[in-house]
């Protein structure tokens, strides 16, 4: 969907183009920034794209939406009342409650005062990232899609392409990986990501790359390392010089942020593409695993799933990228670089995954704070 021009003159058409003409360029924390009240729990847009995307009626939308709130703000508290007993959290959708993984039963009747369920585990988020860190130092062959830790399940789960399971390379790699709580899964097909080639759209263009614009920041935006390089030149729709690429990370990484001027500007609104009104940023809080979560793309512009695991290794075919987000969201080529939200809070920039918007898949995304943290920007907020 192409916008027309005078659209584009619109607030919403530049929402995402760097920072208004008279700001300047300013140095802040990224620390969670807790969500604002709203006058509505969401546009009947995105409460659409929920039923069409999630399977769910327009009432359970709503009402999903209003405990996903709750329990963002009841994960802080809890995490910090189980201390080093801590052993990660989920939200049960179908229930529409946080559950807390604690190691000793002393601490449960604290975390359950926070208002979370509590279930007792063996493993502490701390001993499952430290093995899931240790696989990070290991070689991943190709047939190994990636590795995370699975706080419902209390262990690491390393995922190995069906096609590849067999493969000497892939034994020899799980070999060296099963040290500790460590479990074998298996998936269809290799991650990828979503760059593409020059096409139509509405995108934005570094040689003939065409990736989708993330968040805007004061002095520029942030999006995926893989779609440029530090110092490659950044252009818009309409090929008009928007900036240049000032710091850039991948793999081992996959954020970047662009700087721009020349008369472009950014606002901090993430484009609906005519499913739902565009979407105002008023924070960065980041929501739990289980959580509903939508992304905007060029390509395939406005889609939604739920956040299925957090801090993963995803081991595409240029090296592997740590602590990335998987959702059920789909993606294609060009959505690269594009909007993670959940509500009005920005989540991260779209990196890469498997399948596509017509047959299905899982897509990654890189954090919005640890970008924002690595580079020392600010988020530009409603």
């Amino acid at each position: 969907m192409r916008r027309t021009t005078a659209m584009r003159t619109g607030l919403s058409a530049l929402l995402l183009l760097g920072t208004w003409a008279t700001a300047s360029v300013l140095p802040a924390s990224a620390a969670d920034t807790p969500p604002r009240p709203t006058e509505a729990p969401a546009s009947a847009g995105l409460l659409s794209a929920m039923q069409r995307d999630l399977g769910l009626t327009k009432s359970q939308a709503e009402e999903r939406l209003s405990a996903e709130k709750r329990a963002t703000a009841v994960e802080r508290k809890a995490k910090d009342a189980a201390g080093s007993s801590y052993g990660g959290s989920w939200f049960d959708a179908e229930r529409g409650t946080l559950t807390v993984a604690v190691t000793r039963a002393a601490d449960v009747d604290a975390v359950r005062a926070t208002g979370a369920d509590v279930r007792i585990v063996e493993h502490s988020a701390r001993r499952l990232d430290a093995v899931k860190n240790r696989i990070d130092t290991l070689k991943a062959p190709e047939g190994v899609a990636s590795w995370y830790v699975d706080a419902e399940a209390n262990t690491v789960v390393v995922n190995v392409v069906d096609a590849h399971r067999a493969d000497n390379d892939v034994r020899d790699f799980l070999s060296r990986a099963r040290q500790g709580p460590v479990a074998v899964r298996h998936t269809a097909s290799a991650p990828q990501t979503f760059a593409a080639g020059t096409v139509g759209g509405d995108p934005y263009y570094t040689g003939n790359v065409r990736c989708s614009i993330g968040f805007s920041v004061h002095g520029g935006f942030v999006t995926a390392g893989h779609c440029g390089g530090t110092g490659a030149a950044v252009y818009g729709w309409d090929r008009s010089y928007v900036g240049t690429f000032q710091g850039s990370s991948f793999p081992g990484d996959d954020y970047a942020w662009v700087s721009v001027g020349s008369g472009w500007w950014t606002v901090p609104v993430v484009l609906g593409w005519g499913t739902i009104p565009d979407r105002l940023v008023r924070g960065s809080a980041e929501a739990p695993v289980g959580a509903s979560i939508c992304r905007s793309g060029s390509t395939t512009h406005w889609r939604c799933g739920t956040v299925l695991a957090k801090n993963e290794t995803v081991n595409y075919s240029q090296g592997a990228v740590r602590q990335m987000t998987k959702t059920s969201v789909c993606a294609e080529g060009g959505d690269s670089g594009g909007s993670f939200i959940s509500g009005d809070q920005a989540q991260g920039v779209t990196s890469g995954g498997w399948g596509n918007c017509s047959s299905g898949g899982e897509t990654w995304y890189q954090p919005v704070n640890e970008i924002l943290n690595r580079y020392g920007l600010r988020l530009h907020t409603a």
